[in-house]
């Protein structure tokens, strides 16, 4: 992204609509590798008690859904949006707004794990949806239809105790710094620009270094071998709860953002449906205890906007 996010943009900045082949990601093994161990148990929400809406369910086109199933892309690699538990199912506060909305349709979703890069590809043909931390950008909703769902910033961490003193208030100070970015992210975008920030200011230049799951590099943070890490705040604040404390906040939520349920525009009856089912998770308060038993406070948005208008 082009701000402190985890936009994981299409095009040059992170997510390109070209064609990486479907994949899988990292296990919640990986994730617990960092030092959480057992000692964080993983979320829950009943959304089977979720009861279909039929006037939501008439909104949708002829034959849509027909076999029962909200295919759902995600890259299951982001704590505590969506990741993999011990078992290989997909959990995640992204997870249980798939389930919830798939409740609200009649139907039952299945949480497909996918290369992020992949997933706007295969929207539309594979997948009748990805939901996985999508930021809402001008390019992205130039493609794909968008629904807003929640507001999510940028967020640094470090070793616990901050050893380093590091003060991301002014980005200048992470000159020198190594710093640990997922590849594709808003955030790798960002720390490179912020690097030349620092070439530019005659200072030396942050040593960016990308992993291919945000767990590499959380478990690579808690190790002494990044001095920094940057990720989508709600995924930072969650590091620090399942690293066991090895791993803390500092500076503030930066630029938050909302991020979007992304859909085909050439099925527009869909996506208002989607978007109808979205509201009603909203207006029934199924959203904010979704986001409450995953301790997210302050991010859930309250109307589900269709691409929403954002600056960049």
């Amino acid at each position: 992204m082009w701000t402190p996010h985890r936009l994981r943009v299409v095009g040059a900045v992170g997510l390109c609509l070209s064609l990486v082949a479907v994949g899988a990601c990292t296990h919640a093994e990986d994730w617990r590798a960092s030092g959480a161990g057992d000692s964080a148990p993983i979320p829950t929400y009943d959304t089977d008690a979720i009861q279909p809406q039929p006037d939501i369910i008439a909104m949708l086109p002829e034959g849509a859904l027909a076999d029962g199933v909200l295919d759902v892309a995600a890259a299951t690699d982001y704590p505590p949006a969506e990741f993999l538990d011990a078992g290989g199912a997909a959990v995640g506060y992204d997870v249980h707004l798939s389930q919830a909305i798939a409740r609200v349709l009649g139907v039952r979703a299945e949480v497909h794990t996918a290369e992020f890069d992949s997933i706007i590809a295969g929207v539309g043909t594979t997948y009748d949806a990805g939901i996985s931390s999508f930021t809402v950008t001008r390019e992205r909703t130039a493609a794909m239809n968008m629904i807003a769902y929640i507001n999510v910033g940028s967020r640094f961490n470090v070793a616990a105790g901050n050893p380093k003193s590091i003060d991301p208030s002014d980005h200048l100070n992470l000159c020198g710094l190594t710093i640990g970015v997922q590849t594709g992210t808003a955030q790798e975008e960002s720390v490179n620009t912020f690097s030349q920030d620092c070439k530019k200011a005659g200072r030396p230049e942050i040593e960016v270094r990308s992993y291919s799951t945000q767990s590499e590099a959380t478990t690579a943070l808690a190790g002494s071998t990044l001095d920094a890490v940057y990720s989508d705040s709600t995924v930072a604040g969650y590091a620090v709860e399942t690293t066991g404390g090895q791993v803390e906040t500092v500076g503030e939520i930066e630029d938050a953002l909302p991020q979007g349920i992304v859909l085909t525009k050439n099925d527009p009856a869909l996506t208002k449906a989607i978007q109808a089912a979205v509201q009603y998770l909203m207006d029934s308060g199924i959203w904010q205890k979704i986001l409450d038993a995953w301790g997210i406070e302050g991010a859930a948005l309250t109307t589900a906007a269709l691409n929403p208008p954002v600056e960049k």
